[in-house]
């Protein structure tokens, strides 16, 4: 049997497993990122767990095939990471070469929703397709699009950016400067503002009861599915225009890609049927019948291992 690393890096933790090649994590620790601390005291962190995980299970070096890592931000060649979206470390840093000196073993790194789409290729909804379009609905919008089995990277590492599509010219401003940006609109940030707007100017709703019980009486993105599978009518409009607007960026995708599935994770995601069915049923009018004919729309399946396993993935088919 041979074995792999998976190394999933976020704002907060960083999870890591060992895997074998059946995608069975075997063992997983989750340690602080602690970005502050500087970019070597985080990479030693994680270099030295993964070598007292290969102790415990006794592994011989040999049979290790690699460390697969997720990092937020683009990366070119799988190796260099262009910029850290969320420290502030050295901007094209050659990471893969870096923590391959600190291992011993070979290292494939990059953008963290890329891997999470790998992942659900390899052990996920996605498994058995080659034409995949991943989507994470969070806080923000990321994206992983995969044609002929293999990442769309992009010249600068940026393809699969998705959540900064312009679908609204002169739209809504986005956190990233620009305005009109997909993810200002059916992120968890654009619904919650979005759902913010329309309660200044009407509370006799559902969501607002939700709301009005909370300490801080800030609405979240689940607060307005919630609402809207109890029949709310302002919460269900929201739902609406919430579908529509995935659907909308959706097809434009489907038109430059053409994929067998699409697949969505994330937070949001969590809404379940009334997100997908208002999806599926609102992408017919903006898609030809070419881009949605056999097309699945489907949830992640992985949940919170999909960056362990996605970054595993890497080494098995990245």
């Amino acid at each position: 049997m041979k074995y792999l690393f998976g190394v999933d890096i976020g704002g907060t933790n960083i999870k890591i497993g060992l895997l074998n090649t059946d995608g069975e994590i075997l063992l997983n620790k989750s340690i602080k990122t602690n970005s502050e601390a500087g970019f070597d005291d985080c990479f030693n962190r994680i270099a030295k767990v993964i070598r007292k995980m290969n102790i415990e299970k006794n592994i011989d070096e040999n049979d290790i095939l690699g460390v697969g890592m997720g990092i937020p931000g683009p990366v070119l060649h799988q190796e260099i990471v262009s910029f850290f979206a969320n420290f502030p470390w050295r901007k094209n840093l050659n990471v893969a070469k870096i923590l391959a000196e600190k291992t011993g073993y070979p290292v494939k790194v990059d953008n963290d929703v890329n891997v999470i789409t790998l992942g659900e290729i390899w052990q996920g909804s996605a498994k058995g397709y080659c034409n995949v379009i991943g989507m994470a609905l969070g806080t923000g919008i990321g994206g992983g699009i995969v044609v002929d089995g293999k990442l769309v990277g992009g010249v600068k590492g940026a393809g699969g950016e998705i959540g900064h599509m312009t679908i609204v010219p002169n739209g809504k401003l986005c956190g990233c400067g620009k305005k009109g940006c997909f993810e200002a609109y059916v992120s968890a940030t654009g619904i919650e503002r979005e759902a913010e707007s329309r309660l200044t100017i009407n509370k006799n709703n559902k969501l607002w009861d939700i709301i009005s019980k909370k300490e801080k009486q800030k609405v979240e993105a689940k607060d307005v599915f919630d609402a809207a599978k109890l029949k709310d009518s302002f919460s269900l409009d929201i739902v609406d225009y919430i579908t529509e607007y995935i659907a909308y960026g959706l097809s434009i995708l489907l038109h430059v890609t053409n994929p067998e599935i699409v697949v969505i994770g994330g937070g949001v995601a969590l809404a379940g049927d009334i997100l997908f069915d208002g999806i599926v049923k609102k992408i017919k009018k903006y898609s030809l019948l070419a881009c949605i004919e056999d097309l699945k729309i489907l949830p992640a399946k992985l949940g919170n291992e999909a960056g362990i396993i996605g970054a595993a993935a890497l080494i098995i088919n990245g």
